[in-house]
């Protein structure tokens, strides 16, 4: 049996690598009769860079960053050549991600993306006119405000680079360069991948949705939508005619123009970068199908007899963009089962088949489970698949 192997990375605790060579190894020792090949994923999250590198080569690009809260962070950029010139990759998490934040300092109220802007800004340093921006697993929920202010817009009052509490405290004069910051992208293709397809605002938005995994009390989330929507407004406003919409598509003014970016699939993606992203005219596409249609991820499907997928926490935000669910998407032309083993699973198996997928294997099956696993994640995770390999591959 042909047995492709295609995950993403198992949260901090395994790259998408490492996580498809320890359940490769797993399923070899398992079914050594079985041809397994590996094809590591990424939804735009942490590992975006390393995965396309690897299938794209190119060139890393050491660039230094502030972290989520203003304390240096290492970054690399990916710059690819090609016949229509270069093309810098950027991973998001390297400036802006949660695991840049130890656990007992983790308030989105405060943590800022303007580590983000610094980014893009030696991406385009590098002579690229194509920028592709991954998204996910960020600490910040602010919009993109503060990645706006790395990028060169004013801030003379501190509240649009103080984290998504200080937006409720933005006033409209504070938007007033963004025009004009707008203008300055506009010889720049920028494409945005992102994790999940969820708007900005909203109960399954960057606040209500994300915040709390990111250290907010359901109060703090609250107040960080209210934020969020104040600044999304008059971010819009300041913007005026930059947004008006296409006349063959109706009139509506600014009101339309707010609605179509904040509800936007992937508006709401790493605490609302993607909103802060197509301020500057970025286009927001879905990253996982990115990066799958940049390693050819069908042509392996088509070749394999079955597909295993991972993820950390295979959960309801797995069925908004998530490598498993775009694993799953890709094989079913194909007829080629799919299955994703997780360091937990959260959803029942209606919504398991409802993705498409053959079925989900935790690798921790009860909650007094998840510590054993988090300890040892390679470990545990080939225990788990060593019995699956024995349930799908045949004797």
């Amino acid at each position: 049996m042909h047995v492709l192997v295609a995950p993403d990375c198992f949260g901090s605790s395994l790259t998408s690598a490492q996580a498809a060579a320890t359940i490769a190894d797993a399923w070899r020792a398992a079914a050594p009769h079985d041809d397994v090949r590996t094809c590591p994923l990424s939804d735009g999250g942490p590992g975006f860079v390393q995965t396309l590198h690897a299938t794209l080569g190119g060139e890393l690009v050491a660039a230094g960053a502030d972290g989520p809260l203003g304390e240096p962070a290492p970054a690399a950029l990916l710059v690819v050549d090609g016949p229509a010139g270069r093309t810098a990759y950027v991973e998001s998490a390297h400036a802006v991600g949660l695991a840049l934040v130890p656990p007992d300092r983790r308030d989105p109220t405060r943590t800022t993306s303007r580590g983000l802007g610094t980014l893009l800004a030696t991406a385009r340093a590098t002579g690229a006119r194509r920028v592709v921006v991954g998204l996910g697993g960020s600490a910040t929920n602010d919009a993109g405000a503060g990645m706006l202010v790395g990028l060169g817009l004013p801030d003379p009052r501190g509240v649009l680079a103080a984290g998504g509490g200080a937006l409720l405290d933005v006033r409209g004069d504070d938007l007033a360069g963004l025009a004009g910051l707008r203008a300055d992208w506009r010889d720049v293709e920028l494409l945005v991948a992102t994790d999940v397809d969820v708007p900005l605002l909203g109960l399954q938005g960057a606040s209500a949705g994300f915040a709390p995994q990111k250290g907010a009390t359901p109060e703090q989330a609250q107040a960080l939508e209210r934020a969020l929507a104040t600044f999304s407004r008059l971010a819009v406003d300041a913007l005026g005619d930059a947004l008006r919409p296409d006349l063959l598509a109706g009139s509506g003014g600014a009101r339309s123009a707010a609605t179509r970016l904040t509800h936007a699939p992937g508006a709401g993606a790493a605490g609302g970068l993607g909103f802060g992203l197509a301020l500057l005219g970025g286009r927001l596409v879905a990253g996982a199908s990115l990066v799958a249609d940049a390693v050819g991820l069908d042509a392996r499907i088509a070749a394999a007899d079955l597909v295993v997928t991972g993820e950390g926490r295979f959960d309801w935000q797995s069925l908004h963009g998530k490598v498993a669910s775009l694993v799953a998407e890709r094989a079913l032309p194909h007829a080629v089962p799919a299955i994703v083993v997780a360091g937990q699973v959260e959803i029942g198996r209606r919504e398991i088949s409802a993705a498409g997928l053959a079925g989900a294997y935790p690798v921790a099956e009860r909650p007094d489970q998840v510590d054993a696993a988090l300890a040892d994640p390679a470990g545990t995770l080939a225990a788990r698949v060593t019995r699956v390999a024995r349930t799908w591959s045949p004797a």
